[in-house]
C-alpha cells in the first residue's frame, strides 16, 4: 500500500502536514442596521463605483445622479434655450430683460401663468425690497378705520360703540368731581382772611437763641430773700433732680447771718416753693440751696475749659426782679481773675473768671451762663462798672461768671460736707506795679506755714505758681486754689533781683 505524498526538504526527508486555516469569527448582524446602513438591493461591490470617475480629458465628475426624465421635462429648460432668463429683470416694465441676448419665451407683459399654454417662465419680482415686511406689519396690525367707517360703516358692533360712549361720559364725570373738589380745597386754603387778620409764622431753627431759652429757662429759677424790711433778689440753676440750687452766696447771704429770712424760690412756670440753704463758700461766692419739689427740670452741664475767646453765650436769669430774662453776647475773656469785698464781714471773694458782653445786671447773680448747645458753662457773679467790680450799678458790657468746672466741683463738695476747704500757700501778698515788674509781691508771711517752711520772705515777688503765670495778687489766689490741699508745687519768685524757684506743700485755708 502506499504512503501519502509528503513534502520533503532539500535533505530529503520528510516534512510535517500543514494546518489549514483558521475560520473568521463573524458576528451576527443586525436587520435594522442592515436595512439603514447596507447597500441597496441589486448594488454590489464598493459606493465608489457605482458612478463613473473623471476622464482623462478633463470633464466633469458626476457628484450626484441625474435627475428624473419626468422632473427634468418638466422644470428644465427647454432646447435650444439655455441662455434665455427665466425671471425678468426688475425695473423693465416692458418685460424686456436688460441686454437680453435673445427674445424672452413670451410675447406680452402679461403673466405667464394664467395662460395654460405658457411656457414655465416667470415674470418679474412679486415684490419689491421691503414691501413685505411691510405688508406683514399691516396684516399684523389690522385694516385702520377711519370715523365714519366707525360710526355709518357698519363696521362696528352697536354694543361696542354704546359701551364707549359710557366710558367717555364716566371718565367726563370723574373729572368734573375732580375739578369741583379742588376748587372748594382752593377756596378754603386761601380763606377770607384780611391782611390785619393774617398770622405770620416764625420758624425757629435749632440752636438760634429762642430754642435754646425755650429748653434752659425752666432750669433757671428766680431766688427772692426776705427778713423784715430788707431783701433781696437773685438767681439760681437747677442742678440735681432732689431738688438741688446753685447760685451765688451774696444772693443768699442774709440768710445765712439772719435766722428769720425766708427763701422763696420762684420757677418759670410761677410756681413758688420754700427753700433752704444747703452749704456756702464766701470765698468763691457759691452756694447751694434745696427746694422742695418733685420732677424738675434740671439744665445739661457743660465743660468750661472748651470755651475760647469768641463763642457764643446766652444769659438767663432775673435782672432787678425781671424774672426769665434772655440776653446773648460772647465769651470776652477766659482766666480773668475777679475779686471783690466779702458779704457781711465775710473773707473777699476771689475766683478765675469767665469774661463775656452778654448784658448782666444786678438780679442776674447766681443765673446761668449757657453755650450755643444751651450746655452750663458759668454762674453768673458780677459785672464792671464805673464804680469797680461790685454788684451795684448797671451793665457796661462787662460781665463775670464762675466756669462750672469750678462751680459743679464745689456744689458736690458743699451738697455733701456742707462746707469746702481750699489750698492755701500761707501769704499774703499784694499787686506788684506795672511799671517795676509784674506778679504779686509777698507782704508778710504766716508763721509756720507752708511759704514759711519753703523758705519763701517778705519782699519775695512770685511770677509763677505751677504752669500758670501770676500778674498780680488776685491771680496768686486762683493760682494756688486750682491744686489740692496737699499737692507739691513749684513757685518761681525774685528776690533782689535773682530768680528762685522753691517748691511749696500746699495747706489749706
Amino acid at each position: 500500500m502506499s504512503q501519502p505524498n509528503t513534502p520533503a526538504d532539500n535533505s530529503g526527508a520528510p516534512r510535517e502536514p500543514r494546518l489549514a486555516p483558521r475560520p473568521l469569527d463573524r458576528p451576527a448582524v443586525d436587520p435594522v442596521q442592515a436595512a439603514a446602513f447596507g447597500r441597496p438591493r441589486g448594488v454590489e461591490g464598493a459606493f465608489d463605483k457605482l458612478y463613473a470617475p473623471a476622464s482623462r480629458n478633463g470633464g466633469p465628475i458626476v457628484a450626484r445622479p441625474p435627475a428624473p426624465e419626468s422632473l427634468a421635462e418638466a422644470f428644465g429648460r427647454p432646447p435650444g434655450a439655455e441662455n434665455v432668463l427665466l425671471q425678468r429683470p426688475d425695473g423693465d416694465p416692458g418685460g424686456r430683460p436688460v441686454e437680453q441676448p435673445e427674445p424672452p419665451l413670451w410675447s406680452s407683459a402679461g403673466d405667464p401663468w394664467r395662460d395654460p399654454s405658457a411656457a414655465a417662465v416667470l415674470g418679474g419680482p412679486a415684490l419689491s425690497p421691503g414691501e413685505d415686511e411691510d405688508e406683514d406689519e399691516e396684516r399684523r396690525r389690522g385694516a385702520l378705520l377711519s370715523l365714519p367707517e366707525v360710526l355709518f360703516g357698519r363696521r362696528v358692533k352697536p354694543v361696542a360703540l354704546g359701551l364707549l360712549g359710557a366710558i367717555c361720559l364716566l371718565i367726563g364725570a370723574v373729572g368734573g368731581v375732580v375739578g369741583w373738589f379742588a376748587a372748594r380745597t382752593g377756596d378754603s386754603l386761601t380763606g377770607s382772611a384780611t391782611i390785619a387778620e393774617a398770622t405770620a409764622g416764625k420758624e425757629r431753627a435749632p440752636g438760634s437763641v429762642a430754642e435754646i431759652a425755650r429748653r434752659v429757662s425752666p432750669a433757671v429759677i428766680s431766688i427772692e430773700v426776705v427778713s423784715g424790711e430788707s431783701g433781696s433778689v437773685g438767681s439760681g440753676v437747677m442742678i440735681d433732680p432732689q431738688g438741688y440750687v446753685i447760685t451765688n452766696n451774696h444772693v443768699v447771704s442774709l440768710a445765712t447771718s439772719d435766722r428769720q429770712a425766708k427763701i422763696t424760690a420762684v420757677f418759670y412756670d410761677g410756681t413758688r416753693t420754700a427753700a433752704k440753704v444747703v452749704g456756702t463758700d464766701p470765698k468763691t461766692d457759691l452756694a447751694v440751696i434745696k427746694v422742695a419739689v418733685s420732677n424738675p427740670t434740671v439744665i445739661q452741664i457743660g465743660n468750661s475749659a472748651n470755651m475760647q475767646p469768641g463763642d457764643s453765650v446766652i444769659a438767663v436769669g432775673s435782672p432787678l426782679g425781671l424774672q426769665n430774662t434772655v440776653t446773648a453776647g460772647i465769651v470776652s475773656a477766659l482766666h480773668r481773675p475777679v475779686t471783690a469785698q466779702g458779704e457781711n464781714g465775710e473773707p473777699p471773694v476771689t475766683y478765675d473768671a469767665i469774661q463775656t458782653d452778654a448784658p448782666i445786671n444786678r438780679g442776674n447773680s447766681g443765673g446761668a451762663l449757657v453755650d450755643s448747645t444751651g450746655a452750663l458753662i458759668g454762674i453768673n457773679s458780677a459785672i464792671r462798672t464805673d464804680g469797680g467790680e461790685s454788684g451795684q450799678g448797671g451793665s457796661i458790657g462787662i460781665g463775670f461768671a464762675i466756669p462750672s468746672d469750678d462751680a459743679i466741683r464745689i456744689a458736690r463738695v458743699l451738697i455733701s460736707n456742707g462746707q469746702v476747704k481750699h489750698a492755701d500757700i500761707g501769704i499774703n501778698a499784694a499787686s506788684v506795679a506795672a511799671e517795676t515788674s509784674e506778679g504779686a509781691q509777698v507782704v508778710n508771711v504766716a508763721d509756720g506755714g507752708p511759704a514759711a517752711r519753703a523758705g519763701i520772705a517778705e519782699g519775695d515777688v512770685i511770677t509763677k505758681v505751677g504752669d500758670r503765670m501770676v500778674r498780680n495778687a488776685a491771680e496768686l489766689t486762683v493760682a494756688v486754689r486750682a491744686h489740692n490741699v496737699g499737692e507739691v508745687v513749684p513757685v518761681r519768685l525774685v528776690r533782689q533781683g535773682r530768680p528762685l524757684v522753691v517748691d511749696v506743700t500746699l495747706g489749706s485755708d
